[in-house]
């Protein structure tokens, strides 16, 4: 189970790995960043992927074309039809009527002096050997379906005498015909496309400096954590050695964006991706579920009460099935009276203490619960945001410390605002 609604991947964190020329390409990157990886096994094929392009950013970092050339060759490949080549009956049309051959041929030429530059300025020149097996192979028959135009041939043909000739016109026909009609032109494209995504989002990587995680049974540390659309972020550590633990912090201190950034870590290496952060090391979770801004549903007629009712009961039962959950609440049962919250919550933190082998990172505003048996034994983890008070003025630091934060701002800033005279 993956619920990430709340981290926004698509309106947010597409942007930050998206740099494809067409949209297809896009539609790639943006499958890779929406569907979950399986296995570790998966995330590991992926990451190598991913490194393999980085280690051929020196022939691919001017990787560039007309996004339109290349729309115009893709549409002429799905012009073809399985067995539509008729060798002498082309030859005849392309003779008497001026209007095909000229369309053909300025068809064909975007073809070949398109391709060619993406084969002979880039695909010629990567080294395979940094790809895992599976992956080279793929690029091996990408080359292979390029290499079968013999372009470098028909392009210096074209250079020579700015034409093709209708022999010329034919003889590429026909090869596109007998690719269209076994299959390999939709295999090719699809194999581009992917290309091209794994390309932009290793870009992307490089851009931002994410680095990728490495995961382990038994650790979770994230160091230099921070949120990639903040500016100038605090980057903060995480270390979860229990599976509890609980954030405090005033409001305005920086509890949610640190929860989404944490998240975010985990739902970015859980798809083969780098993350946000200077080292990171996680466990393979089979359940992923972030619940940061549950809101009333009109349509489902639930209230923000029953939302994280909801969230909490779908990732009870995912962890009594023995999976292992990544879990976010932030500021679990504030949408009801704080003395069911109070009483609820400490049944929610007793509840989960028990699954040992998932981690539940719970924000609270509920300041009783410091006085929990499980927090004085020790077996749940605390937290809290950093901020202090500089002349009755908050001050954020967004620093993440270890501990309980029961600073109050509600009435200092009620006060500070001269609401208390207003109102007398």
């Amino acid at each position: 189970m993956t619920n990430v609604s709340d981290l926004h991947i698509t309106e947010e964190i597409l942007p930050l790995f998206d740099f494809t020329y067409n949209p297809a390409s896009g539609q790639a990157v943006h499958d890779i960043l929406t569907e979950p990886l399986r296995s570790t096994s998966e995330i590991l094929f992926r990451q190598q992927i991913l490194k393999g392009f980085i280690g051929n950013r020196e022939v691919l970092k001017e990787y560039s074309y007309s996004r339109f050339n290349l729309s115009d060759v893709s549409n002429f490949f799905d012009s073809f039809s399985a067995g539509s080549f008729f060798g002498l009956h082309l030859r005849r049309t392309l003779i008497f009527s001026e209007k095909e051959r000229h369309q053909k041929r300025g068809k064909l030429i975007i073809l070949i002096l398109v391709l060619n530059k993406l084969y002979s300025g880039y695909l010629s020149k990567i080294d395979i050997r940094l790809f895992p097996g599976e992956y080279a192979t793929e690029l091996g028959l990408i080359k292979g379906f390029l290499i079968d135009f013999d372009l470098e041939h028909y392009e210096s043909i074209y250079r020579k005498k700015k034409k093709i000739s209708i022999r010329h016109i034919v003889e590429l026909m026909k090869i596109i015909t007998e690719k269209v009609t076994n299959g390999q032109a939709a295999s090719f494209w699809k194999r581009w496309y992917l290309f091209e995504a794994y390309l932009s989002i290793s870009d992307g990587t490089i851009r931002h400096g994410f680095v990728f995680p490495s995961f382990d049974d038994k650790d979770f540390a994230i160091e230099g954590l921070y949120h990639p659309l903040i500016k100038n972020p605090v980057r903060n550590d995480l270390m979860a050695d229990r599976n509890v633990i609980l954030l405090t912090g005033p409001n305005m201190s920086g509890k949610s964006t640190l929860l989404k950034a944490v998240s975010l870590c985990v739902y970015l290496g859980h798809i083969g991706l780098a993350v946000p952060a200077t080292k990171a090391t996680m466990p393979f979770f089979s359940t992923i579920s972030v619940a940061i801004n549950l809101t009333d549903s009109i349509v489902s007629g639930y209230s923000h009460f029953m939302s994280e009712i909801i969230s909490l009961k779908n990732v009870l039962a995912e962890a009594i099935e023995n999976k292992r959950c990544f879990a976010v609440f932030d500021e679990l049962f504030r949408g009801t009276n704080i003395e069911d919250a109070l009483e609820i919550s400490t049944s929610t933190i007793r509840g989960l203490v028990r699954f040992s082998n998932s981690l539940f990172i719970i924000s609270t505003h509920l300041h009783q619960l410091k006085d929990l048996e499980e927090i004085r034994r020790d077996q749940v983890a605390t937290y809290f945001v950093e901020c202090k008070l500089n002349d009755n003025t908050p001050v954020f630091t967004y620093k993440l410390k270890s501990g309980w934060s029961d600073l109050r701002l509600g009435r200092i800033l009620f006060q500070r605002e001269g609401l208390d005279k207003m109102l007398d």
